[in-house]
């Protein structure tokens, strides 16, 4: 089976600055030293069946006061085919803003940005700079790259607003919008099935489900079958990816482990698989 994997971030702690992997910067993780050295492509080894036909890579924090030293980076040192997903600051004044875009444009493997919402989702966007870039970023083609929970529904509702005003941006949720892994069990009721239900109505808008480690080291694999299962009910299976957080997933698992662990759902086809693991990446990221 040939995989595209939409979201990994690689490293070289020579190079750039990756201020958020120093032990005296959040977040403050107790084994953040495992992942606190470089990562090449050379690392991300599949076998038994499986073929990485190329992948997304997510901007790293390489340096994020000039994201395009990070492209200049991966497109110098990566041979496999991929396409990056370029840090910027959304707050930037708009002729700011379109300089840093119409840059990044200039590399062949950029195809969209991220700037991490997170707990300031509902500052962000419900900032008018804010919302006028990402009009921009729509114009120019650009994918946002969407990391926020989306049990927050107040920021939910924000980011409806945006869609409804440019229904040309097109946006992907980052790890499967935040769900809260430390329960290890869904509330079919809970906010994030909400914000899930609300966002999907969007055709602009598809979801990477990945991160699970992020907030439980120790998470089951029926959740992440629940958590792959509701996106699916929601986004239909050609708005869904799977993806590594690589090299976050070596928390829990190997890089081979971790995709043989998504190969394992008794409840996903091998049509199915070649949506969430290939085909869908292909198309949403132009690969």
């Amino acid at each position: 089976m040939k995989i595209i994997d939409p979201h990994l971030h690689l490293f070289d702690l020579n190079k750039g600055k990756y201020a958020w992997l120093k032990p005296h910067n959040p977040p403050y993780w107790s084994d953040k030293e495992m992942i606190n050295k470089d990562f090449s492509e050379n690392e991300l080894q599949l076998n038994q069946g499986l073929l990485l036909a190329g992948f997304v890579h997510i901007e790293a924090g390489f340096n994020n006061e000039q994201p395009w030293q990070e492209i200049t980076w991966l497109e110098k040192n990566c041979r496999l085919p991929f396409k990056s997903i370029a840090g910027i600051d959304l707050t930037l004044n708009s002729e700011q803003f379109l300089q840093a875009i119409i840059k990044l444009k200039s590399f062949s493997s950029v195809v969209g940005v991220r700037d991490i919402l997170d707990d300031q989702a509902v500052e962000y966007l419900s900032n008018k700079q804010v919302k006028s870039n990402l009009e921009q970023l729509a114009e120019h083609q650009l994918i946002f790259e969407l990391q926020m929970p989306i049990n927050n529904l107040n920021a939910v509702e924000l980011i409806i607003k945006i869609l409804q005003k440019t229904p040309s941006l097109q946006v992907v949720i980052n790890h499967a919008g935040s769900p809260n892994t430390l329960c290890n069990k869904i509330d079919l009721n809970n906010n994030w099935q909400q914000g899930l239900e609300k966002l999907s109505i969007f055709q602009q808008c598809s979801i990477k489900c990945s991160g699970f480690e992020m907030t439980n080291r120790n998470y089951s694999v029926q959740y992440q079958a629940d958590i792959i299962t509701r996106c699916i009910e929601h986004f239909d299976i050609e708005r869904v990816m799977l993806a590594s957080n690589f090299p976050l997933c070596l928390f829990t698992k190997t890089y081979q482990g971790y995709w043989q662990n998504y190969l394992n759902n008794e409840l996903l086809s091998f049509e199915k698989l070649n949506y969430l693991c290939f085909l869908n990446a292909k198309r949403i990221y132009q690969l």
